[in-house]
């Protein structure tokens, strides 16, 4: 039960701050955080020391996607990552205390960490995080959380002050807190105590994620506040850009756009934008790549080959750089207003024939590179209407007041998402492991796949790679059935592959079958053809076709070879967070690292060890940076001469 509210509302001391939260609340504390930048690490950690402390305490959290820096394996790994590693994030940086010890299996018992959505692959190995890990739909965990007596409720925050007093701004995550505290409200239940943690360089974005004063109990303005965590900015494969070359040729100008995270989503971005800014180059690359015609056909009628005219309007759940980038590009760029913002911008008097109307991006939550951060903010004091952070209901559903203008918003849509496989019958695999083990989270991928079959015009595309290493061998991403389902076949729509586009609505069982034999690689369409005709679910006199036979790396690699000589298809498409040094060792090292996996790889790396070659360019540049130049252990002059080998290779 809560207290009464003392008359100190203002801290300045984290622990100060824990303290009394601890004693207004009693010994058991039912915490719900934001997903992702949200969270205000400092004070968890504050209230996760004071639970450990005291036995008689109890502390369950509910959250998702707790942000740890990367811990990298001793050896070359940590040599490697190490100094990135402080460089990137900073000396000042603060990770959640609980998630690196429940990553350890370490928690104390009186501590419970709920998540519907985990870092990817982070807590494979984590038995308290498996057992406790919630599977919800993003939209759902709201309307969950009501049933769980949440006493508190935290979240980093921006902070303006004006003629008319404070305010808040919900910033990278009004998703889930907006909707929690109105089912709080409708149900009848307790408000939690809600405290805004302010952060200096939390960008403040208005309009729904605007705030009063009052919305928050507690507010608490540390004296110091570590950098923003961001995402290093990925690199991008020649699989992932053929992919995203096919991918582009899906997207409808004047429609809607929803993309995930990833190097896929990056590709996908470089893609359209090449698509806008090059299109003769982008339509040779495409036709390259489309051995039987599929993909054209399809960008016929369902996408577009020209440039974008109209440009496109954005809803996603997560609003990250590759959104910027679209903007930038002109793009990103066709605006849509609502009731709300309509009546903000008519009060602000920003409503007359010279400026332009509504936002162009409506997005639950934002994560990604600091330059992404910087362009929020400045968008938003440029453009106050351009960004519309809201109420994850209002951007991975249709239902409630905003349906018929959520609808019309998303004329066109494409809902881009990522899977680890599917199979040939149309179901898809993105977040369960065969045995159960979680890797990430549904969040809100069912959302958007149901929301396309909802919409007149609406598709949903779901990404994968053909194949996958495993131990030194390759597998296929398509297989005949797996253990864990995601997408279930009966809402099977769009699959897109480095090889193509299988388009699977309304399909029967046979062509669905045949449309995703289409997309795999070649190596495993023997095996995949004859399982699917045991089953008598392909006829048995269907024979591969020709084209098909060409799906493989080397394929790719010569289709795409006049983009990589004209310097379009660049390792770091936006640009990279390592330098030279570490950008010419990164493919070494990955090369050491997946040679090491298998026993034929270890005898590679021997042979190149005991005769690395000639010296490299740049190789003793290389070998400073790695703490290598003078090797002064057995285990040093060891991992020089390996690290060499694969500089030379």
């Amino acid at each position: 039960m809560i207290l009464p509210m003392p008359t100190k509302r203002h801290y300045n001391d984290v622990d100060d701050c824990a303290q009394h939260i601890a004693e207004w609340l009693g010994a058991d504390l039912r915490v719900a955080a934001p997903l992702g930048l949200g969270k205000p690490h400092g004070l968890l950690n504050a209230l996760y020391r004071l639970t450990q402390k005291d036995t008689r305490r109890s502390m369950r959290l509910y959250t998702a996607l707790s942000l740890t820096r990367p811990k990298p394996k001793p050896g070359l790994e940590a040599r490697f990552l190490d100094p990135f590693l402080e460089r990137h994030f900073g000396a000042d940086q603060v990770d959640p205390q609980y998630a690196v010890d429940q990553a350890r299996d370490a928690l104390p018992s009186n501590v419970e960490v709920h998540e519907f959505y985990l870092q990817s692959g982070a807590l494979l190995h984590s038995g308290s995080a498996q057992r406790n890990y919630i599977s919800q739909n993003y939209t759902h965990v709201a309307r969950d959380l009501t049933l769980q007596d949440v006493n508190l409720l935290v979240q980093l925050v921006a902070r303006r002050e004006g003629p008319d007093g404070v305010c808040y701004s919900l910033s990278s995550n009004p998703d889930l807190t907006l909707d929690f505290l109105k089912r709080m409200e409708a149900a009848g239940k307790p408000r939690p105590l809600c405290v805004a943690v302010v952060h200096p360089d939390l960008p403040f974005i208005g309009g729904d994620a605007e705030v009063a004063e009052d919305y928050f109990d507690l507010e608490l303005i540390p004296a110091t506040s570590p950098q923003l965590f961001a995402l290093p900015r990925l690199p991008v494969d020649l699989a992932e850009y053929a992919l995203g070359l096919h991918a582009s040729a899906l997207v409808k100008d004047g429609g809607c756009l929803q993309i995930g995270i990833g190097a896929l989503s990056d590709a996908l971005v470089k893609a359209l934008l090449l698509r806008q800014q090059d299109n003769t180059i982008w339509r040779r690359a495409l036709v390259a790549l489309d051995v039987d015609g599929s993909t054209h056909a399809l960008a016929s009628w369902v996408g577009g080959l020209t440039p974008f005219e109209t440009g496109l309007y954005g809803a996603s759940e997560m609003v990250m750089d590759g959104f910027m980038h679209l903007q930038r590009g002109g793009i990103l760029k066709r605006r849509s207003w609502d009731n709300l913002a309509l009546e903000r911008a008519s009060a602000a008097g920003r409503l007359n024939a010279e400026t332009p109307g509504g936002h162009y991006l409506r997005g639950a939550f934002f994560l990604g590179t600091r330059e992404l951060y910087d362009w929020l903010g400045s968008t938003e004091k440029a453009d106050p209407d351009a960004i519309d952070m809201c109420a994850v209901s209002n951007v991975n559903q249709l239902y409630g007041d905003h349906q018929a203008l959520a609808m019309l918003q998303r004329r066109g849509a494409r809902f881009f998402n990522t899977c680890m496989m599917a199979t040939l019958l149309g179901a898809a695999t993105s977040d369960t492991l065969e045995g159960g083990e979680v890797v990430s989270g549904v969040g809100g991928q069912y959302n958007f796949v149901t929301m396309a079959h909802e919409l007149v015009d609406g598709r949903s595309a779901l990404l994968l790679r053909a194949t996958r290493k495993v131990n030194g061998g390759i597998e296929s991403n398509i297989r005949w059935s797996y253990g864990e389902t995601t997408i279930p076949r009966h809402l099977r729509d769009l699959y897109i592959t480095e090889y193509g586009v299988a388009d699977l609505r309304g399909k029967s069982d046979g062509e669905c079958i045949e449309a995703m034999l289409s997309i795999s690689d070649a190596r495993f369409l023997d095996a995949l053809c004859a399982e699917a005709k045991s089953h008598g679910k392909l006829a048995t006199d269907f024979v591969i076709p020709d084209a098909w036979r060409k799906h493989r790396p080397r394929y790719l690699r010569e289709s795409l070879l006049p983009l990589q000589q004209r310097g379009l298809l660049p390792t770091f498409p936006f640009g990279s967070d390592f330098n030279a040094v570490e950008q010419r060792l990164l493919p070494a090292l990955s090369w050491l690292k997946s040679s090491g996996s298998h026993w034929r790889g270890k005898l590679r790396l021997l042979r190149a060890a005991l005769s690395p070659g000639p010296e490299a360019a740049d190789e003793s540049e290389a070998l400073r940076r790695m703490g290598l130049h003078a090797p002064a252990t057995l285990t040093d002059r060891v991992q020089r001469r390996l690290l060499q080998a694969a500089l030379r290779r």
